[in-house]
């Protein structure tokens, strides 16, 4: 008997880490980059922007496995850099911390715009009075900066609250906002505009920087690790779907406050609501998750940004020398945000489009290549296929960059 109770314990252990596993690939992935996939795919229609996630989806899941491949050939806790510099060499280190640090900074610009856009629009919604976006801007960015500066404890416990938000939010914007989708806005179905999306989409599902704390919390034990990379970037796809039908189906294409017009204003999915539903319920939910969306996001890659400067740079995370960390994090990007208030979609796309095609999707695939035919590493192949699959990846995200090309002219 005890036993069968110890065994049931530890498989009550086994199925609790590798859900915990699943559910930090989704948090990771799942941000504010969601709430610009119905602008960035409106003109191709649903079920174009459905084909470009499933396309999407398979290869940030390959490339996931990609990384983990790597992690099980370096020792433990081994980070991006390290992984590039073994591998790649010094040429390999430098480029894997310039893209870190493009893709990095073009998310803080991108939430940085966004949560200035939402904060000043909630003081004006909220007393009737015309807030400057400056004014929110720097709310938003000393309140939640002041977060991350106090380190990852105080980014923990805020982000427990923001995530119960976050969830609590979706699931009642689902149920309440469903009823109020008109499916003849769906009908729209131009492929090649929603391949235009392609890079903001790539954005949506990174998350595999996390890997290697991934990787070593389950102990190296990489079907625990596959089966967390699959559950966890699937859970996305689907919530981006029903996000996707939501949206598309209540908000027209065109008008004054349609999703043509917040594509070129540079605004999140959420924005026309307040002017198109006579419900303040949709609208309000709407609103509210597009907040918990934005400040997940943005503790998380500010923390994450602050932690590679300090450990790359060699700079201890206290008194003035923290403050510099912290300043150097946060006031660029709300610098560039001021500047260009309609840069939330703009800066998505380049990261997507060129940090993540980069340093998620090309990086892995060279530095699997080259662990497995140059340096002669067999063990711990997590993706079959060889060179010829290889190939295909690496043409995917050449493709991908040529239509960051196209999207721009």
């Amino acid at each position: 008997m005890m036993a069968l109770c110890l065994n049931k314990l530890d498989m009550l252990k086994n199925t609790a880490s590798l859900l915990s596993g699943a559910l930090l690939v989704t948090g990771t992935a799942v941000g504010a980059g969601m709430l610009a996939l119905p602008v960035a795919t409106c003109l191709g229609g649903f079920v174009p922007a459905c084909l470009i996630y499933l396309v999407c989806w398979l290869f940030m899941a390959a490339t996931g496995l990609l990384f983990l491949e790597i992690c099980l050939w370096m020792p433990e806790d081994a980070n991006i850099v390290s992984m590039a510099s073994h591998l790649l060499g010094p040429g390999g280190k430098l480029i894997s911390w310039v893209l870190y640090l493009f893709l990095f900074y073009c998310l803080m610009i991108a939430y940085s715009a966004g949560g200035a856009g939402f904060i000043s629009g909630l003081m004006n919604f909220a007393t009737n009075l015309e807030l400057p976006r400056l004014y929110g801007l720097v709310l938003f960015v000393v309140l939640f900066g002041l977060i991350v500066h106090f380190g990852t404890r105080a980014v923990d416990r805020i982000n427990v609250l923001l995530m119960v938000g976050l969830i609590v939010t979706y699931v009642a914007f689902v149920v309440i906002g469903w009823d109020h989708v008109e499916e003849t806005r769906l009908e729209p179905n131009n492929l090649w505009q929603g391949i235009l999306a392609f890079p903001i989409v790539f954005t949506s599902f990174s998350y595999q920087g996390i890997i290697p704390s991934l990787t070593s919390y389950l102990h190296r034990n990489a079907k625990k690790v596959r089966f967390a990379i699959w559950v966890g970037t699937a859970i996305p796809f689907v919530i981006y779907i029903v996000w996707e039908f939501l949206i598309l189906g209540i908000v027209p294409l065109n008008g004054a406050e349609g999703l043509l017009q917040a594509k070129k204003m540079g605004a999140s999915a959420v924005e026309p609501l307040r002017y198109l539903i006579a419900s303040p319920w949709v609208t309000n939910l709407g609103h509210a998750f597009a907040f918990f969306a934005l400040t997940t996001s943005f503790l998380g890659v500010g923390l994450g940004l602050t932690d590679f400067l300090a450990d790359g740079l060699k700079i201890p995370k206290k008194g003035l020398s923290r403050w510099a960390l912290t300043l150097s994090v946060f006031i660029p990007p709300a610098i560039i945000a001021q500047a260009n208030p309609t840069i939330f979609l703009t800066a998505l796309t380049y990261a997507g489009g060129i940090g993540c095609a980069l340093l998620l999707g090309l990086l892995p695939i060279v530095m699997v290549w080259v662990g497995r035919y140059r340096k002669g590493y067999k063990s711990h192949v997590q993706l079959f296929g060889g060179r010829i699959f290889l190939t295909i990846l690496a043409l995917f995200v050449l493709f991908e960059l040529f239509v960051e090309v196209s999207a721009d002219f």
